[in-house]
């Protein structure tokens, strides 16, 4: 899954859940930025690349959410 998918799946699941969601391009390093889901955070790296499995469920546990929650 790329970067940009991830940010519209979590997207998608703010908007059905009624959860604050918040993507902030600038408040990363490069081509890092911050993706907020109500009180919590990750960082997303360059929306562009393929995000490794350990990166994906890394930022889902950031994000408290399972695998599950995106399908």
């Amino acid at each position: 899954m790329k970067g940009s998918e991830f940010l519209k799946k979590i997207q998608g699941l703010a908007k059905r859940r009624v959860l604050a969601c918040s993507w902030h391009p600038d408040k990363g390093k490069g081509s890092h930025g911050v993706l907020k889901l109500g009180d919590k955070r990750t960082t997303v790296r360059n929306l562009k690349d393929e995000l490794k499995t350990g990166t994906y469920h890394g930022m889902l546990k950031q994000l408290g959410l399972s695998e599950n929650d995106l399908t």
